[in-house]
């Protein structure tokens, strides 16, 4: 395996990369298809050492002092390092990996003192205080834990998150990058790992009703789509800014018979309008360029919205069909050239392992191994791919989004497939 302080030394930008062609799904099948499951538990944990090392002792982390340089995000900053170590610690039950955690979460909410300009979980203060919560759940410091709920539930009261439409209130966006999924998510986050009575149930309810209201305002008279979002104008159809990811965390809540005809009419919609030679969706509402496989537009988010829609309505087969066909999508376009979740080929895996989960068949487990051993010998290529700017560019290459980071949970969740999770996606 080459070193990954080699591959450190240079990054990805973050332009839209187009479908991997260069890379032989035959090759890949036929060499790399299986990785020990000693090999892989070796790479991540020799991978999250150089990622803290490089983001974290060598970065904007414990060594800057002040940390008014850090960025404090779980997609692009030094917080995606520790869910990381999160991750790793839930792994091997390695107790240093917790208490770096919540160092590096500490400094991550000194840094964001202040700041009121993003609350979701992914970029904003959300993630922050959602993950300190967990983490000091974790290390049995409740009022440690306290604390960080505390600040997570005075963020939405600051924003006005549950003021919908009908009240006026159109206020921030609905996305789950930088809107109010993104917050809902992060309240998830914290139900699933502390218990679901730590956070006020009409608080959340209220929020997704605004959530719902605003996809109805912005619904267009002349589609027969029952929920569409603009973002800086543009209606997007993917995971981090669009249809695909605000659908994924509403499957996450109780929704009424409307609610959920609404939910399932969107995703039809969607479905209806997939590229019609390849399968792949539009990243945009009435967008004909199909170019993107990813989570962040494309087959990808898709395919996990799907997955999630098949459990919550187990009786409409037509999404557990269109998850599974999203999925041969993402197995024929998904070695792309990064290495990221949000748009890479760790990213793509985990389409894998959601259809694994759904369905028990063994194909998928497989399909997701083999992306994970591409990476394993052929990381350093796709680093090197993108554009060069440094060493001093640690923090987007080693990233949880965008950089190994993620690769770093990719083989961690391959030692246990039933319960691997997309990164601030899947619960």
């Amino acid at each position: 395996m080459p070193s990954m302080v080699e591959l450190a030394s240079s990054s990805q930008d973050g332009r839209e990369e187009s479908k991997g062609e260069q890379f032989d799904l035959v090759d890949l099948t036929a060499k790399n298809l299986s990785l020990p499951s000693e090999t892989l538990l070796r790479a991540a944990v020799t991978l999250k050492d150089q990622v803290v090392q490089l983001s974290w002792k060598e970065g904007l982390g414990s060594g800057s002092g002040s940390g008014k340089s850090l960025d404090p995000s779980v997609y692009s900053g030094v917080l995606g390092t520790a869910f990381s170590c999160l991750r790793a610690y839930e792994a091997t039950g390695n107790q240093q990996d917790l208490t770096l955690c919540a160092e590096i979460v500490d400094t991550c909410a000194e840094a964001a003192r202040g700041s009121t300009r993003h609350v979701t979980f992914l970029c904003g203060r959300g993630g922050i205080y959602a993950l300190g919560a967990v983490v000091a759940n974790y290390m049995g410091n409740q009022q440690r834990r306290d604390l960080y709920l505390n600040l997570f539930l005075e963020v939405a009261q600051e924003r006005a998150l549950p003021v919908g439409p009908e009240e006026g209130g159109f206020g921030m966006s609905y996305d789950l990058l930088y809107g109010r999924s993104g917050f809902l998510w992060g309240a998830l986050f914290i139900s699933k790992y502390i218990g679901e009575n730590k956070l006020p149930s009409d608080l959340l309810t209220s929020i997704v009703d605004a959530v719902l209201a605003g996809g109805r305002a912005g619904a267009s008279d002349k589609t027969s789509c029952p929920l569409m979002y603009r973002w800086h104008g543009t209606r997007y159809w993917g995971a981090a800014n669009g249809l695909a990811g605000i659908l994924h965390v509403l499957l996450h809540f109780p929704l009424s018979e409307e609610n959920a005809e609404d939910v399932k009419g969107t995703l039809r919609y969607m479905m209806s309008n997939r590229f019609p030679h390849s399968g792949n969706y539009p990243s945009s509402e009435g967008n004909p360029r199909d170019k993107l496989v990813q989570w962040s537009h494309g087959a990808t988010g898709m395919a996990i919205t799907l997955c999630k829609a098949s459990q919550v309505f187990p009786n409409d087969r037509e999404f557990r069909d269109a998850a599974i066909e999203a999925g041969e999508v993402v197995w024929k376009n998904g070695l792309v050239k990064k290495v990221g979740l949000a748009d890479g080929v760790a990213g793509n895996a985990y389409a894998f392992l959601s259809l694994y989960r759904l369905t028990g068949e063994s194909v998928y487990e497989e399909r997701a191994k083999a992306f994970a051993s591409f990476l394993y010998h052929n990381a350093r290529k796709l680093v090197n791919m993108g554009n060069t700017r440094g060493a001093a560019d640690h923090a987007i290459t080693c990233s949880l989004f965008q950089g190994l980071a993620g690769t770093v949970c990719l083989w961690f969740d391959l030692l246990a497939p039933e319960r691997s999770r997309f990164p601030g996606y899947e619960l």
